[in-house]
């Protein structure tokens, strides 16, 4: 079978390598720029192209007939496989392969349709975060039958860092699999239900989003900081006049009654390096990892007083 791609991302250059060590052909590379947190940019694909022999082509979008002509070029392609390409892949492009484009989406489709999806996961607490690889529709976002699905179970701990770890292993292993499915003439796909009221449209995070309010729950803020996490830029509050950027949180509880101005530093504890911080509701977050100019460390290691409140 003659395998097209079109993508970006890490995610995207194992998968290349996963089908090509189940012996599957590799007709072109189309890829664009790499996203700030991209550990494999546009240059490595080009790369790998040529180890493979095969058709490179750099494009930001299928807004002209560039991209078209290109596989048009190429021959026969019976799949293409995307993963995180920069833009949206119209029907003139998904029509050319017999048996359609299949993209990898992180989130339990019909829901968490979108941008952001395992971070708005985390954020919402699901007990799950899902990924599917689906057969795209031309010009449209997400839609598709499903060809095959699978599940990270959430503790609550679940930082996004863990969840691309795991999608840098899972995401070729669908591939292969929704790849050997579809040979199968006696296959039948998961048709997405188009109910409006089961999919839930997610948009783009930002740094700036990452900002914690302590007038939320302590839960609520555990999951933010979780989401934010590494390779992203991290939650973050301020310690007076410095940003203080948190990697590291759990919900943890105070025994005795007090009161306090959420942010308020309740806790200071030498033996583990952590502090303690007053949310909304009487609920408490600690924090174990932090960075400050750069340096990070143990809170304790810049927080030495209960009298320190963060903003």
């Amino acid at each position: 079978m003659k395998i097209g791609i079109i993508g970006r991302s890490s995610l995207m250059m194992n998968t290349i390598k996963k089908v090509v060590s189940k012996g599957f052909e590799i007709s072109f590379i189309i890829t664009s720029k790499e996203a700030p947190e991209y550990s494999v940019s546009s240059a490595d694909f080009e790369v790998m192209a040529e180890s493979l022999n095969c058709p490179f082509l750099y494009l930001p979008s299928f807004k002209n007939k560039i991209g078209k002509n290109f596989i048009d070029g190429c021959g026969k392609v019976d799949i293409c496989l995307s993963v995180n390409y920069s833009g949206v892949i119209p029907s003139e492009i998904t029509d050319l392969f017999p048996l359609g484009i299949l993209n990898a989406h992180l989130g339990d489709l019909p829901r968490y349709r979108g941008n952001a999806t395992g971070a708005w996961a985390i954020i919402n607490g699901e007990e799950k975060v899902g990924l599917c690889i689906h057969k795209m529709v031309g010009g449209e976002l997400d839609s598709g039958d499903i060809v095959c699905k699978s599940f990270h179970d959430n503790d609550g701990d679940l930082r996004i860092g863990q969840l691309y770890d795991w999608m840098d292993i899972e995401i070729p292993s669908q591939f292969v699999k929704a790849i050997n499915l579809l040979q199968d003439s006696s296959y039948v796909l998961e048709v997405q239900d188009k109910d409006p009221e089961l999919a839930l449209r997610t948009f783009p995070r930002q740094p700036i989003d990452g900002k914690i309010n302590f007038e939320a729950s302590a839960l609520t803020i555990h999951r933010l900081i979780n989401a934010s996490s590494e390779p992203f830029s991290g939650a973050f509050a301020f310690l007076k006049d410095k940003k203080i950027i948190i990697w590291r949180s759990s919900v943890s509880s105070i025994e005795s009654k007090i009161q306090y101005i959420p942010g308020q530093v309740v806790e200071c504890n030498e033996l583990t390096g952590s502090i303690t911080v007053g949310c909304a509701g009487n609920t408490f977050v600690s924090l174990y990892d932090v960075e400050i100019d750069g340096i990070r460390d143990k809170p304790t290691r810049f927080i030495k007083s209960i009298r320190s409140r963060l903003s």
